[in-house]
């Protein structure tokens, strides 16, 4: 295992306003940066127009319900999600050491740089249980991560590719909620350790591949 380092913020922590940059995006990482910090109850139109450097009432211009707060939230969430995992990284044509290789890589590109992400990630999925319309939204933007994964395993020449892949998002997301929030907080798997465990995982789906 190794230690680790202090993340960088998932969201703009500074109270003023760069110059150029797009009042929504001040708003939406904002949002963001306050319910890693302060959870969903620190997430307020008042908050986000404080934290953004913006005059008060930006927020509620921009989103004027709680539900349209959260709405803009998930979205800049599954965007920045998919700077840091990146499903194009993984190749099936390696068989599964390769897929493993890629998605280790990612996992351990998020775990060490972006874990205020996937605090925020939480946060909404436990909200969207109580929404039934942002439930949709979270659901319809998660399967920019997923339907690239389905996509994989069948050219992999999974004969279940629904649930192989369903098989992978859990493996990964448990180790996600383990060392973001859960008992392995403190430290999380090398990319070799990640790299392993993942291998281990899809060559028992998927056999040995080439060679």
């Amino acid at each position: 295992m190794s230690s680790r380092s202090a993340p960088p913020p998932a969201a703009p922590r500074g109270s003023a306003r760069p110059p150029g940059r797009p009042r929504a995006g001040l708003i939406a990482d904002a949002a963001l940066a306050l319910l890693a910090e302060r959870g969903m109850r620190g997430l307020t139109h008042r908050a986000v127009d404080e934290r953004a450097g913006l005059p008060q009432g930006s927020t509620s211009n921009h989103a004027r319900t709680r539900e349209a707060l959260l709405e803009v939230t998930v979205r800049r969430l599954a965007e920045l999600e998919g700077r840091v995992l990146i499903p194009g990284e993984l190749r099936a044509a390696g068989g599964p050491d390769q897929m493993a290789a890629g998605l280790a890589h990612a996992l351990h590109r998020y775990l060490t740089g972006s874990t205020e992400l996937l605090v925020c990630r939480y946060e909404l999925a436990l909200e969207a249980t109580r929404r039934p319309g942002l439930r949709t939204l979270y659901d319809e933007a998660g399967k920019g991560l997923r339907e690239p994964l389905v996509a994989l395993m069948s050219a992999a020449g999974s004969a279940e590719p629904e649930r192989h892949a369903l098989s992978v998002v859990a493996w990964a997301e448990g180790m996600m909620f383990a060392c973001a929030v859960g008992s392995y907080n403190q430290a999380v798997p090398t990319e070799a350790d990640l790299r392993t465990g993942c291998s281990e995982l899809l060559r028992g789906m998927l056999g040995p591949g080439p060679g």
